[in-house]
């Protein structure tokens, strides 16, 4: 069954594909216009929604809980950076929100691929030493939600006795990326659901293999999800002339400037994304309705399912018999695209049994004890 979630814009709106950040012709992230999308998705029957992390946005923990009041059913997909706060106090963080929300608390663990902006924050590992962090990390916070205090010792972190006053109730699952070795390697130890940016079926599907592998290996099952922007219309015609019209409104400079920032990332999962388009504005459609145009401009996720709302559904549909169950999508702007996607697609899904209207609260979860299964 499909799990369906949306993205809160907490660096801004805009009707144009646009770097987090801009500052032109773009909706400010106020806490009432948050507070729309958030019941939006609520109302469309969305599961959930995709709150980010990084410079640009607003912080993630303190916009969500203060977004609790204006819904009742929605849950919050906080992403958060693990070498940036303590693993304990991320415990008792998670705790206190778990229980204030009355569990309605998903993690994204994000441990971050680029290293300007880690050092923005005093962070200056390399990219495989941030990954190793963040499986002591990961190591440490199931520990505190424990029985027992816990204790750790290693190449980043020493607690001694760390508990929180009660373990979150359920215990939120983490969500986790990443495209590298390393990143997958993580993974496999220790998340729940595994994400990918939106990749062609044929890329992706090797993806889920091997993480597939790798937790088994250690006793484990992992979940999937995917991360995708959409434009959905009554025709696939009407989609496809908003993707034109995307397109025309971005300036070459700025995919020049992009293109150079993506060519020397040490990302894995941004170098795929760049190896899309290589950078073209005249070979975006990568497979039958995915198309790479966000990417031109835009970091992170830069593919956008584009089509009918039957169409979207037979990609979402192909991409749930590779293995992915929860779909993290997104819009622009995020207000209208929920009311496509939401009164387009989900209806669809709906009608052909795939939807699951609770599968983010059952999401199979790692084991609590502070050392991973295997």
């Amino acid at each position: 069954m499909v799990s369906l979630h949306w993205f809160l814009p907490t660096a801004g709106d805009d009707r144009h594909v646009v770097g987090f950040g801009a500052t032109t012709g773009h909706r400010d992230p106020t806490r009432e216009y948050l507070a729309q999308v958030a019941r939006a998705a609520e109302q469309l029957g969305f599961d959930a929604v995709l709150t980010p992390t990084g410079t640009a946005c607003e912080d993630a923990w303190i916009t969500t809980a203060s977004l609790l009041g204006d819904t009742e059913r929605l849950r919050f997909l906080v992403a958060f950076r693990p070498g940036l706060v303590s693993p304990t106090l991320s415990a008792q963080m998670a705790g206190t929100f778990q229980r204030l929300s009355k569990g309605r608390l998903l993690l994204n663990v994000v441990t971050g691929g680029d290293a300007e902006e880690q050092r923005r924050f005093g962070d200056w590992l390399d990219h495989d030493a941030r990954y190793d962090r963040t499986d002591e990390f990961l190591t440490v916070l199931r520990g505190a939600w424990g029985d027992t205090p816990f204790d750790f010792s290693g190449r980043h972190y020493e607690v001694a006795g760390a508990t929180v006053s009660a373990p979150p109730d359920p215990v939120p699952p983490v969500f986790f990326g990443g495209a590298s070795p390393a990143a997958e390697r993580v993974a496999a130890r220790h998340a729940d659901v595994y994400l990918a940016w939106g990749e062609p079926p044929s890329m992706v599907a090797e993806r889920v293999d091997r993480v597939s592998a790798g937790a088994a290996a250690l006793g484990r099952s992992i979940g999937f999800g995917i991360r995708l922007h959409v434009i959905a219309r009554d025709t696939a015609d009407e989609a496809w002339a908003e993707a034109r019209r995307l397109l025309a409104q971005m300036d070459p400079a700025a995919i020049a400037a992009a293109q150079a920032q993506f060519a020397v990332t040490e990302s894995v999962g941004q170098q795929r994304m760049a190896s899309l388009h290589g950078g073209r504005a005249d070979r975006l459609e990568i497979a039958p309705n995915l198309w790479a145009g966000y990417g031109l401009v835009r970091g992170g996720a830069g593919t956008a399912l584009v089509g009918s709302h039957e169409e979207i559904a037979d990609r979402i549909a192909e991409y749930h018999q590779l293995g992915f169950d929860h779909f993290i999508l997104s819009g622009q702007p995020h207000l209208e695209e929920a009311y496509w996607f939401g009164e387009g697609v989900i209806p669809v899904l709906r009608a052909r049994g795939l939807l699951d209207d609770g599968a983010a609260g059952r999401v199979t979860r790692g084991p609590l004890s502070g050392t991973p299964a295997g």
